[in-house]
């Protein structure tokens, strides 16, 4: 089981803080607990239930070796998105979200691999032999391409599941990701419709100090998950040397 989520860190972090009521989502009903001063309020228990069930989750995917895409454009989400990604080895979009990013992955592999022919071209010095107005343009492709697709360079095929901030930004990736039956996990806030998502975590995803805290515990629960992968990849070469010497001792 994962680490039980303390509510109280989810109150200090503001993740209880949802939208104002009349711009509510009545889907987003069972999640709140009660409306302050125009503002509902999100049951922050059910929040730490959510949060436990998609670590359990996120958890065992990347124990199978299995990559999860984090996705968030906002401007307020996307340091911490970035930081926590790369903190846990995930990819991740932090800039705006590719079309066809997962329905037309083929293309946008081939963005990635026209990114890795420049870089070869700098080191065996054929870059070198362009024009100066040549080296430009392939450097300015260059930075475009990195820019957008740096962070997901080293994904070589689709990601077994997408982690969302804000699902209303970001409604593109999750309909590409619906159509090819890849989950999604995502912060719901009480504006949201939270039906299209698979792991719904009720939570404030305007604040940075919720976005951090939700992120912090989600990439914690990916670490336990990838050093689970490494124990058990360890445990497999003395298990095979075990049964190798026991066999020869029989002998």
């Amino acid at each position: 089981m994962a680490n039980k989520i303390d509510v109280k860190e989810l109150l200090d972090a503001g993740v209880h803080f949802g939208h104002m009521t009349r711009k509510w989502d009545p889907n987003m009903a069972p999640y709140i607990y009660m409306e302050r001063n125009g503002i509902h309020i999100i049951n922050l228990y059910k929040t730490a239930a959510k949060i436990e069930e998609a670590n359990e989750a996120l958890k065992k995917i990347a124990a199978s070796g299995r990559k999860i895409l984090f996705v968030a454009t906002k401007k307020q989400a996307k340091d911490i998105v970035a930081e926590k990604a790369t903190a846990c080895n995930m990819p991740f979009i932090t800039e705006r979200w590719p079309g066809g990013m997962l329905t037309n992955f083929v293309t946008i592999r081939k963005a990635v691999k026209k990114m890795a022919s420049i870089d070869r071209m700098k080191k065996d010095g054929t870059f070198m032999t362009l024009s100066k107005k040549e080296r430009l343009q392939v450097d300015r492709l260059r930075a475009k391409l990195e820019k957008n697709l740096g962070s997901i360079a080293d994904m070589s095929r689709l990601p077994a599941a997408l982690f969302v901030v804000d699902v209303k930004a970001e409604h593109i990736a999750i309909k590409e990701a619906q159509k090819l039956n890849i989950p999604v996990f995502a912060m719901v806030d009480t504006n949201s419709d939270p039906r299209p998502i698979d792991f719904v975590i009720p939570a404030n995803d305007d604040a940075s100090k919720s976005i951090d805290k939700v992120l912090s515990l989600v990439s914690t629960a990916i670490i336990d998950g990838l050093s689970d992968r490494k124990s058990d990849k360890d445990e497999q070469p003395a298990a095979a040397e075990a049964t190798t010497e026991t066999s020869a001792s029989n002998e």
